[in-house]
């Protein structure tokens, strides 16, 4: 049993290694990013998107697109149905294009999800000792993975989505565009609709997810709405987010409801 149980626990140190190594990988893409946001990058862009820069971005803020955040909430274990919402702290740092850490405390639950240039992994833990989900390395997994960052991107480091070789935009109607941000072998679109200050409100991704009644990995509706902004060094985010798959649909379930807490950019 000894033996058993010391196998776990290396197992879980090694879980955590990988995790801090993930995330130190991923603050040292913050020097990506320089200089100072001036309107006239977004002029040519769609109105609702040009509102969503003005509202983000004050003039001559740094252009900074690394962020670390504390988040509070709530996320639900069960279904629609059923939802077994429980408490959660988490803490994480986002970084697009290149990924995500996001490391999870829910009672008895902990571990990470992550997104990483070359792979992408979800671990979680009961009581920091039994193994309860793992995923790691695999083709869908690191799609949909792909997908969560540029979504985020939308609402937490509007710097990542200014026009570029990488990202391009289109209008969709007079308060929404849809964004697509390329990397690598992923290309992922996001639509932000903005309200009249241009402060967004809902995000939707059609997202690579296996989360459905035939657990098959395809393209289906996952996002949710914003609200509570906040302004951070110049750059004005919202803290309360909830979302989840099947957006704007019948089957929609928001199983994560997150208030950012603190939030600094590298």
């Amino acid at each position: 049993m000894f033996a058993v149980i010391a196998g776990l626990l290396a197992w879980r140190g090694s879980d955590i290694w990988r995790a801090n190594a993930a995330w130190s990988r991923l603050a040292g893409t913050a020097g990506n990013t320089a200089g100072v946001f001036d309107p006239a990058m977004v002029a040519g862009l769609p109105e609702p998107a040009r509102r969503y820069f003005s509202f983000s971005i004050r003039p001559g803020a740094r252009l900074r697109a690394v962020a670390v955040l504390e988040m509070t909430g709530e996320i639900g274990l069960g279904s629609k149905a059923s939802p077994n919402y429980r408490p959660m702290t988490a803490r994480q740092i986002l970084a697009p294009p290149a990924g995500l850490v996001w490391r999870l405390l829910s009672g008895a639950i902990s571990g990470s999800d992550a997104a990483l240039p070359d792979t992408s992994w979800t671990r979680f833990w009961l009581l920091h000792l039994v193994p309860i989900v793992r995923v790691s390395g695999a083709a869908d997994h690191h799609r949909s993975a792909f997908g969560r960052v540029v979504s985020e991107a939308a609402f937490w480091t509007p710097a990542a989505l200014l026009p570029s070789d990488h990202v391009s935009w289109e209008e969709l109607g007079p308060d929404a565009a849809r964004a697509t941000l390329t990397h690598g072998d992923f290309a992922q679109s996001v639509e932000i609709t903005v309200n009249d200050d241009g402060a967004p409100v809902e995000v939707v991704i059609d997202r690579w997810s296996d989360v459905n009644p035939d657990n098959v990995f395809r393209r289906q509706p996952f996002g949710g709405t914003l609200s509570n902004y906040r302004e951070f060094d110049g750059i004005r985010v919202p803290t309360r987010v909830e979302g989840g798959n099947h957006f704007g649909t019948d089957d929609y379930f928001p199983f994560y409801k997150a208030t950012v807490t603190s939030l600094r950019f590298l």
